[in-house]
């Protein structure tokens, strides 16, 4: 006869087992030494690495010349120019290749997002990048490096639109802008690094050595999209979610079953019945490349028919319109205007000082007033507006020092704008959509903004004939940017940041379904055996 104070023993101990699996299990999910801080870290080095690539194929030292001869005296043709003995046209082409890459792989990395974990994503761009710019170095005619380039964009685009969601999800809800804007000071630190750094390794090695080193840097943080436990984005829930669930329901079935062994062969009937009958059907490709069209276009019409997004986006396109032909004209009209012979490091330091004291100071500031949509549009149209009012007075003056220091204000506030926009990018919309909103403004304001603007500046110049005059109507853009922002201001602007999503509704629905069923199973067990009193409690 069994002894029933020893099943009851047994069965707690069951019990116990089962809890500490599943904490074991739940904690190995975890990460360990995963902080928002040291995310932050992360992500800024790439963001940094990344633009010291923008910057040093633009460098003298990787780009090159072609062999000049003048007196009798003869030049080597140095860099990518010099050595495939490229025309300016295919010079200018490959500065801009990425783009070509970026607009094509940008969507997807963002709708993947809702079904693949995006740190995994950003593992695999940043293993094309790294393959990519190590192809560069290995390059042999001017197609190949054209082609790499365009990788480099695609690797791009993965990180581009899922660092910045991210970051947002980790930082202290009093900092969010501040953080953001250390992320976005990048990218200005970034090419100005790139510039130093390609013209050292560039004359004193070769270009090729300055692709390989970036692939040096950039490989470590490629296989750590591999390895890392990432934090969950908001708005997602992926496999970890499910499996959780999964091992939940094993623990609570198994405890069910060494309760009582008489219910064991039922139990064990009962769970071939359902994975017979619950098994769901693997998708075809074809159904699941149809369901991936089929979200991304609704998330598309979403995101189009977001007054708020849209009205953002058209100002920080307009806004990088100028921002573009700045860093792309701004040292040769220098030049040409105030006739200054090291135009290069002039422009190139301005950008790197007023670029991080600037954006850093816009995310503090708009952190400080209150992080809220309204207060960003207010804090866009005033610093744009004040940014350009003293940019085009700097233009209006002869005198070179006070050209210099109305510009470096100008440009100080010009660069406040970076965190407060990319946070209303994140915040307008649903929590689920804010990788394909960060894709798409990255694709507007590039195909919109700085691509066109740069052969726009050149055709007025050749037209007018007069560098002042250029760079005053080139800065005139900047006050429809304002005006832009500025209606914002009047909008009806929700901060979406806490608002439920539909992946998240739909796995709160497969939670509520399952979980009553497993209480139901308990109740039933526990009223059945009336005099094994157990409580599951502990599991669940």
């Amino acid at each position: 006869m069994a002894n029933p104070q020893h099943e009851e023993e047994e069965s707690k101990s069951v019990v116990s087992i089962a809890s500490t699996s599943l904490r074991k299990s739940r904690k190995s999910k975890r990460p360990s030494w995963f902080t928002p801080k040291r995310l932050l870290l992360i992500f800024c080095v790439i963001n940094l690495v990344n633009y010291v690539d923008r910057g040093a194929i633009s460098s003298n030292g990787v780009n090159g010349n072609l062999p000049i001869c003048r007196n009798g005296k003869c030049k080597p043709a140095t860099g990518i120019q010099g050595h495939f003995l490229l025309n300016n046209f295919s010079v200018g082409c490959l500065s801009s290749a990425f783009m070509v890459g970026l607009l094509v792989a940008s969507p997807i990395f963002a709708a993947l997002a809702k079904s693949v974990n995006p740190f995994k994503l950003i593992g695999v761009g940043l293993s094309i990048w790294t393959f990519a710019v190590t192809g560069c170095g290995f390059s042999f005619n001017f197609l190949s490096i054209l082609i790499c380039r365009m990788l480099v964009g695609v690797g791009e685009a993965s990180f581009i639109s899922l660092a910045a969601p991210f970051i947002d999800d980790n930082a202290p809800a009093a900092q969010k802008t501040l953080w953001l804007s250390t992320f976005y000071m990048c990218i200005p630190s970034g090419y100005a690094l790139g510039y130093v750094y390609g013209g050292l390794v560039g004359t004193t090695l070769s270009w090729r050595a300055a692709f390989w080193g970036e692939g040096i840097l950039m490989l470590p943080f490629a296989i750590l999209g591999f390895v890392m436990k990432p934090l969950r984005m908001k708005g997602f829930k992926h496999d970890e979610s499910i499996e959780a669930l999964t091992v939940q329901e094993t623990a609570v079935s198994e405890v069910q079953g060494a309760l009582d062994p008489k219910d064991r062969a039922v139990s064990m009937k009962e769970d071939v019945t359902n994975s017979t009958i619950h098994r769901p059907s693997k998708p075809k490709i074809a159904t699941k490349i149809k369901n991936h069209l089929s979200r991304f276009m609704k998330d598309m019409k979403d995101l189009l028919v977001d007054k708020v997004y849209v009205v953002n986006v058209l100002g920080y396109v307009a806004y990088n319109f100028v921002i573009g032909s700045y860093s792309y004209w701004g040292p040769k009209a220098g030049y040409n205007i105030y006739h200054m012979t090291n135009a290069d490091m002039i422009f190139g330091g301005i950008t790197i000082v007023c670029g991080i004291v600037g954006t850093l100071a816009g995310g503090f500031l708009l952190d400080f007033m209150s992080n809220t949509m309204s207060n960003a549009f207010k804090l866009l149209s005033t610093a744009t507006l004040f940014g350009a009012i003293l940019c085009f007075g700097a233009f209006c003056l002869k005198n070179m020092y006070g050209f210099l220091a109305l510009f470096a204000v100008g440009q100080l506030l010009l660069f406040a704008t970076q965190g407060p926009v990319n946070f209303v990018c994140l915040h307008c919309v649903k929590p689920s959509l804010r990788p394909l909103s960060m894709a798409i403004s990255t694709v507007a304001i590039h195909i919109f903004g700085d691509v066109p603007s740069s052969p726009l500046v050149g055709v007025v110049q050749d037209h007018i004939q007069n560098w002042r005059s250029t760079a005053l109507i080139l800065t005139s853009v900047l006050i429809p940017a304002a005006a832009i922002w500025f209606t914002a201001i009047f909008m009806d602007s929700v901060d979406r940041y806490d608002e439920e999503s539909d992946d998240e509704e739909s796995d709160d629905e497969i939670e509520t379904t399952e979980m009553p069923s497993l209480e139901e199973k308990k109740t039933e067990k526990t009223t059945e055996s009336a005099a094994q009193p157990v409580t599951y409690s502990t599991v669940v």
